[in-house]
């Protein structure tokens, strides 16, 4: 079994998008079609207004995959919140070779918005009764793989390292008018991240006790590296836990396989970032052969964002796990 997590970056049409979806295909395909992938999650899909309907779909992704054998796969999509259709931008979307039991989008399932009242914000009635929410759902799927048992995979994509808007505080969309706001709403999306974090690895616990030995996958873009509070949140080491009997429910970071001047998913401003991740139960670490990142064609995206017009493909590398 090979399974794959890849960032699209705002996969879109025309008028939205800044290019038209053949320029885009041209790049994105091959990465699709080199990931041969039997579990393919993917990350920034945008959805599109259907004729004489209210809900939106997927039409970009639909002109991506069309020709490839993605196209006939099983499909699961993360809701909008108001449960109807995807949402109109950023959707997960995880598609299967094999048939799909149940999947659900997951937000505040488990945690609760975070009661915050800003301390930059302005004007004052701006600053009072705030909730920190997170930015979109995780999207949990049980693929029947004719194992018995299915396989849980949550597909995930947490929040970027950059400042959430603080009422008041902005003098342009990319221009702050204090260190102080914008140390705020960079602590307020370190927040969402590790937040939502704590409620994937709460989800898993939550499958880990129905069945000790379920075979769970946690995979996406976490905006984080190996070791930093989101990976450490959702590993939960006995190093961290000081519990050897909680270490066989701990989850395991699959990439720290890929030798260490391989293992980026993204450049930024020179600097190569393992980014995108593949984590699975210790159940499923048996079945474990091996994981590549496919990242010779990557560029700098602070860079590319800079100095290209209109950039066609992704900044992120596709991620590829095989198992047994």
């Amino acid at each position: 079994m090979r399974l794959a997590t890849f960032n699209l970056e705002s996969l879109d049409l025309p008028p939205r998008a800044p290019r038209p979806i053949e320029a885009r295909i041209a790049l994105l395909r091959p990465e699709l079609e080199r990931a041969a992938a039997d579990i393919l999650c993917l990350q920034e899909v945008n959805s599109q207004h259907a004729a004489g309907s209210q809900e939106r779909i997927l039409t970009a992704l639909d002109q991506l995959l069309e020709g490839t054998p993605y196209a006939a796969f099983a499909r699961a999509a993360t809701t909008s919140q108001s449960g109807h259709g995807p949402a109109d931008v950023h959707n997960l979307v995880t598609l299967s070779r094999w048939p799909i039991r149940t999947s659900r989008s997951v937000r505040h399932e488990l945690i609760p918005p975070i009661r915050y009242d800003s301390v930059t914000a302005g004007p004052k009635d701006a600053a009072d009764g705030g909730e920190i929410a997170f930015d979109r759902p995780v999207l949990l799927t049980a693929v029947d793989t004719g194992a018995g048992s299915p396989l849980n995979i949550i597909n995930c994509h947490l929040r970027a390292p950059l400042a959430s808007t603080i009422p008041g505080q902005k003098q342009t969309p990319f221009v702050w008018k204090s260190i102080s706001g914008w140390a705020e709403g960079f602590c307020i999306s370190s927040i969402k991240r590790n937040a939502q974090a704590l409620e994937v690895r709460l989800l898993a616990d939550r499958l880990l006790e129905d069945d000790q030995q379920a075979a769970i996958v946690v995979a996406g873009d976490f905006n984080a590296e190996d070791y930093e509070s989101p990976l450490r949140i959702l590993v939960g080491a006995e190093q961290d836990t000081g519990n050897g009997s909680l270490a066989a429910a701990s989850l395991i970071v699959l990439d720290r396989a890929i030798p260490a001047d391989r293992r980026f998913s993204v450049v930024h401003q020179g600097r190569p970032q393992m980014l995108d991740h593949i984590l699975c139960s210790r159940s499923l670490y048996g079945k474990f052969r091996g994981i590549k990142v496919h990242n010779e064609a990557l560029s700098d995206e602070a860079v590319g964002y800079a100095r290209v017009d209109r950039p066609v493909g992704s900044y992120h590398a596709c991620v590829v796990a095989e198992f047994d």
